[in-house]
């Protein structure tokens, strides 16, 4: 049950006679509606309010629901005296001086009011006193409230006043019939109720001293309703944010070497490297790609985490390449940031096909199928994605992108989901290497400097296996 529904049903049970018993002792109902008959004859005669026409009697099909014996089915008009807000001339309001306040349409009793000029204060008539009832009569139709001042209202509110009932036990009793007044709004640019909805809208009345002893049970219950509303929060945060926070964690997982087993027959990370290594120097030879400055030895201090002994870890430019750039010179399939869709990373199904005279001049990176496509510009959106499709035409992506080729022996998907994972997330991001404000980007210095965790490739492979069993369970939880 939320929190709204929790209120909802006590309020409910109050406005049922079901929230405190009944004592006989307290009279009834219908001496308390003669009461209030006699006090509505006096202000009439002393000529506070004007004599209205008698409400058409309550029916029994009109009651939604039973009530006590003791209790009465009224209508709002026959206990209250109705205030319609009427909105004084445009000209005598102002947003200073010291005239009576007004109040148009809205329930907030702040200091954010225009004030009725004091000229002509005294031929206003639309007045809520203090005490009185504020009812929103135009969109939100159906909020309630006590001012505790004397106020003007215009057209979006109307007051209601009694001397004799309870005014906390109006404000719960009006607040529960929201919903009847919203469905009875009509309108077409905004919606609003009548007075004549207002007036016939049926009521429950209990006597006055069980109305004092609803308010109190009310009023002693809120202060429970309102820490299990806190903690409603607190669990729907924790939900909203569960999936993301086991998709993080599995990943983490992954790449410490803790979500499957090492198998000493699957070999070593290290053998691992040293074939990448022959790898690389077999496409330098081929002139595939260019002999480059050996990086830096790794520090301990770069190590973010322990790994298995059968693990090394390298930097990121030790097992991707890239395939370099071209201007293009014909028709060709443009992949920009836009085409990747950052929630499920993956490209998009329609291609964004260019010809090369209307060429962006960012479009230059030459990809390849398989290739790891990681966005440089704010990092943080996780605009990653593996080429995984054929192109109608030659691929070319934006210099947005880092396009990370695989060595023969690493596994596309184990990086990609490396990549994912909040160590490398942390690492992009940081402020060290992701510089600017408005779009903070990696260099490819930086990016490539990137510590990776490197298991062999059977276990890189098992790795993958285990997470996209997993990972989908994730987004069911969603």
């Amino acid at each position: 049950m939320t929190p709204q529904e929790l209120k909802n049903s006590i309020l409910q049970q109050a406005i049922q006679g079901k929230l405190v018993e009944q004592r006989p002792e307290e009279g009834t109902a219908e001496e308390l509606f003669q009461q209030i008959q006699e006090e509505k004859q006096r202000l009439i005669a002393d000529g506070k309010i004007k004599k209205e026409k008698p409400l058409p009697e309550i029916t029994e099909d009109e009651k939604p629901f039973d009530i006590p014996e003791s209790w009465k089915w009224v209508r709002l008009g026959e206990i209250f005296n109705v205030i319609m807000g009427q909105s004084p001339s445009g000209t005598s309001v102002s947003e200073n001086g010291n005239g009576l306040e007004f109040h148009q349409g809205k329930i907030y009793f702040g200091d954010d009011y225009l004030k009725v000029s004091p000229q002509i204060t005294n031929e206003i008539t639309k007045i809520a006193e203090a005490r009185s009832i504020l009812l929103c009569v135009r969109a939100p139709v159906g909020v309630v409230n006590i001012v505790q001042r004397r106020i003007c209202i215009g057209r979006g509110l109307c007051a209601l006043t009694s001397s004799i009932m309870d005014e906390k036990f109006i404000l719960y009793f009006v607040r529960s019939f929201e919903k009847d007044f919203v469905k009875k709004s009509t309108g077409t640019t905004f919606k609003a109720i009548t007075n004549d909805v207002i007036k016939n809208q049926l009521f429950p009345l209990p006597p006055l001293a069980e109305q004092k002893r609803i308010v109190a049970k009310i009023e002693e219950l809120l202060p429970y309703i309102h820490r299990y509303e806190e903690a409603w929060r607190k669990l729907e945060a924790f939900n909203s944010r569960f999936p993301n926070d086991m998709k993080k964690s599995l990943l983490q997982y992954a790449i410490q070497g803790k979500l499957v087993e090492q198998r000493p027959e699957e070999g070593t990370a290290e053998e691992l490297f040293q074939q990448i290594q022959e790898e690389k120097q077999r496409l330098i030879a081929d002139g595939k790609i260019k002999k480059e400055k050996p990086l830096p030895e790794i520090t301990e201090d770069e190590k973010p985490f322990e790994i298995p002994e059968n693990w090394k870890w390298v930097r990121l430019k030790d097992i991707v390449y890239n395939r370099g750039q071209i201007t293009p010179q014909s028709t060709f399939s443009y992949i920009d940031i836009g085409s990747i869709d950052n929630q499920r990373q993956l490209l998009n199904k329609n291609e964004n096909i260019i010809e090369a005279k209307d060429a962006p001049s960012r479009a230059r990176k030459i990809v390849g199928r398989g290739d790891i496509l990681y966005a440089t510009v704010r990092p943080y959106l996780h605009n990653v994605c593996i080429i995984d499709k054929d192109f109608t035409y030659t691929p070319i992506a934006s210099t947005g992108f880092a396009v990370l080729t695989c060595h023969a022996d690493i596994y596309n998907k184990y990086l990609f989901y490396y990549l994912l994972s909040p160590v490398f997330d942390s690492y992009a991001n940081s402020n060290e290497n992701a510089k600017g404000v408005a779009y903070p980007a990696i260099n490819d210095d930086r990016l490539y400097r990137a510590v990776i965790a490197l298991p062999p490739l059977a276990e890189q492979k098992r790795i993958v296996a285990k997470l996209e069993e997993l990972l989908p369970l994730c987004d069911r939880l969603k």
